[in-house]
């Protein structure tokens, strides 16, 4: 349904925040904090992670990347307001400072056929480049994160709705304010993409992070569908299955895309449901959805 540009595109990302922390404990202190392995990160390096409260709840999930002296989460802007001070709280206590650096930074999406080709040609070995970074996401896709006074690449212009379709397709979670503090981050596939290590030691919210792997305890993931809809959908809209005649609630949507009445979106669903599955929008009684196939294998 969406299809990779013929060329490499610039997506310019107005719903991007930008966490920055920097400080000669940086690295050691959010190794506490989230799911993902920091301090395995070198310079101009980048990996998705999560943010969790004690309970392993996900206050957020972000692309975290190492600007030697700085690190920075890119993030949904919508969940700064909870997440940040949740992130701060415990920085006083090291020599750190962890900051709303949204306003200093503008955030691309790059994608398209020939992108590796083009990034080989513009940015050095480590992926730094202009004072930012390179993030690679998923094959011929990339975040670019440039300071606010750096000249952005002349490219073809995409929409940042494009951007969003892309990253469902990719299967890459997409967290907002609505959902903050319902999820583990298993139910958002992070441990398939690289998102969670199982062997750093101690963060917010391990212990519940473990035991959905060691225990099988995570009854949930994030499925992609595909589908039509006559009306707008929005993120937290219910979705429900069909039982034979009936219909039952299945989760909300989490991220969305559309254009005219085609749909990409993710949600949070049971993880044994049965292939041929049919789903709708609640209230939209003429929509319906279908699972797609993940663009990854998951393990718990």
């Amino acid at each position: 349904m969406l299809t990779l540009s013929s060329s490499p595109t610039l997506y310019p990302l107005s719903d991007r925040g930008v966490i920055s922390l920097t400080g000669d404990d940086r690295t050691k202190y959010l190794q506490g904090q989230v799911t993902c392995d920091v301090a395995l990160l070198n310079s101009g390096e980048a990996t998705l992670g999560g943010h969790c409260d004690s309970k392993g709840r996900l206050w957020g999930s972000f692309w975290l990347a190492n600007l030697r002296e700085e690190l920075l989460l890119i993030t949904n802007a919508s969940l700064l307001e909870r997440q940040l001070p949740e992130l701060k709280k415990f920085a006083v206590f090291a020599k750190t400072e962890v900051v709303d650096a949204t306003l200093q930074w503008q955030v691309y999406g790059l994608a398209g056929e020939g992108l590796s080709y083009w990034l080989d040609q513009q940015v050095t070995g480590d992926n730094l480049w202009q004072g930012g970074v390179v993030i690679p996401v998923a094959a011929e896709h990339a975040l670019l994160v440039l300071p606010k006074d750096s000249p952005a690449p002349e490219l073809p212009i995409g929409s940042e709705q494009a951007w969003r379709g892309l990253m469902i397709q990719a299967g890459i979670p997409e967290l907002h304010a609505e959902h903050q503090g319902e999820y583990i981050p298993q139910m958002l596939n992070l441990q398939a993409l690289d998102g969670i290590s199982f062997t750093k030691g101690c963060y917010m919210g391990q212990e519940t992070v473990a035991r959905a792997k060691y225990r099988g305890a995570n009854k949930k993931v994030m499925y992609i569908l595909s589908g039509t809809a006559s009306a707008p959908i929005s993120v937290n809209q219910d979705l429900e299955l069909q039982l034979g005649e009936n219909w039952r609630r299945a989760g909300t949507v989490l991220n969305v895309y559309q254009d005219g009445e085609q749909c990409l979106i993710t949600s949070v669903l049971n993880k044994d449901l049965e292939a041929d599955t049919v789903f709708r929008i609640k209230g939209q009684d003429d929509s319906r959805f279908s699972l797609q196939t993940l663009p990854y294998s998951l393990t718990e």
